[in-house]
């Protein structure tokens, strides 16, 4: 699985590797020019990266990793990046929620591959505090997230599936998803609605991502 929900600020010790991650990544990143791309994988997908650098600069922002879901407390929500250094030394890889609302985004469409990503608590007159909130509130214009546990492999098909609609067939966000998960549902292996249902487009649905002109995509993880 991508991801179970846990509490509180990330360990190296709780987080399992995502073999399908890089495939992942890999069958995005091939439908788009390499100069129009940023990717980085393993110790390269390091918290600092994220935080201080130029991420308004890209129509679209990625991360495959493994997502943390406090429904009780939202502040210890976040993302998983690379936890230790090339050199096998720990350090700070938890893009919490803080980190994530201080962002500076511009970008058409954030996709959260990881568990449970589109979950949160519901707060009276806020609405869903998680972390769709917290990209849309950096200033994505739209951002894909998950409301259950899904299977590293089966979210990988999906993925790419979804952005060859989007990038190539120049699908909105929206009907590119639902073709992704119609065409896994005709496949036997992944047919079960767990394998790829639990997907969601939230924000602004109507226009396709990477629309307007200048910037590059990004594939994070």
């Amino acid at each position: 699985m991508k991801n179970a929900a846990r509490r509180g600020p990330a360990s190296a010790a709780g987080f399992s590797r995502l073999a399908a991650t890089r495939r992942e990544a890999a069958a995005i990143s091939a439908l788009l020019p390499p100069r129009e791309v940023e990717l980085l994988l393993g110790f390269a997908a390091r918290r600092g990266t994220v935080v201080d650098g130029d991420l308004d600069r890209y129509r679209i922002v990625h991360f495959a990793t493994h997502g943390v879901i406090d429904a009780e407390r939202p502040r210890l929500s976040g993302l998983v990046l690379s936890l230790v250094d090339p050199g096998g030394r720990a350090q700070d890889g938890f893009l919490s929620l803080a980190d994530i609302y201080n962002l500076h985004l511009a970008a058409d469409l954030v996709v959260l591959s990881g568990c449970e990503t589109a979950l949160g608590r519901e707060i009276r007159g806020e609405g869903l505090v998680g972390l769709v909130r917290g990209f849309l509130y950096a200033g994505a214009r739209r951002v894909v997230a998950s409301l259950w546990r899904v299977e590293d492999r089966a979210t990988a098909e999906l993925m790419a599936r979804f952005y060859r609609a989007m990038l190539r067939q120049g699908k909105p966000p929206a009907a590119a998803l639902r073709d992704a998960q119609l065409a896994l549902l005709r496949q036997r292996r992944w047919r079960q609605p767990s394998s790829w249902a639990g997907f969601v487009v939230q924000g602004d649905w109507r226009r396709a991502a990477g629309e307007r002109a200048g910037g590059p995509a990004t594939g994070s993880r």
